[in-house]
């Protein structure tokens, strides 16, 4: 008896889950709505102002990687001819 009442429950669990389907999608997109309208645009000058931060930023790492790799790699030329040549 115990275990028919338990299979008795999860049913109804299962089924309230899937009635409260709906309700939970509409109160999602509606949560979604009012988060949306409160998202602003920025400025052009805005964005301007970010991409040529971002740009700036990329060639400077890839200058600072570049010169990290020439003088790892040298590094590495001189240890190994030094390992090489005895």
């Amino acid at each position: 008896m115990a275990k028919s009442t338990a299979i008795e429950v999860a049913g109804d669990n299962k089924l309230s889950t899937i009635k409260a389907w709906p309700q939970r999608i509409k109160s999602f997109y509606n949560d979604v709505r009012t988060e949306m309208k409160k998202v602003t645009t920025p400025s052009r000058k805005q964005v301007q102002g970010t991409t040529t931060v971002v740009i700036i930023t990329v060639f400077l790492f890839g200058l600072y990687f570049a010169v990290v790799d020439k003088i790892l790699g040298l590094s590495l030329d001189k240890l190994l001819k030094a390992m090489t040549h005895r």
